[in-house]
């Protein structure tokens, strides 16, 4: 009674693949977050000038 091994990949192949996405998913989550808080900061420094510049703007029209 000889057992065949199956054609496709071991159970412990199966694992260490799914790791390896999990691992890949985790890097690419990362990255991503990092690209969004770049671009969280980028986007709260030009809203910070555009007020200035508002507040600059609304001061100059104002009588004193």
């Amino acid at each position: 009674m000889s057992e065949t091994l199956p054609d496709g990949p071991t159970a412990v192949e199966r694992i260490d693949a799914a790791i390896a996405r999990i691992e890949s998913a985790i890097v690419a989550r990362t990255e991503a977050g990092d690209a969004l808080a770049k671009r969280h900061a980028a986007l709260k420094a030009r809203m910070a000038e555009a007020v200035a510049a508002l507040d600059d703007v609304i001061t100059r029209g104002s009588p004193n």
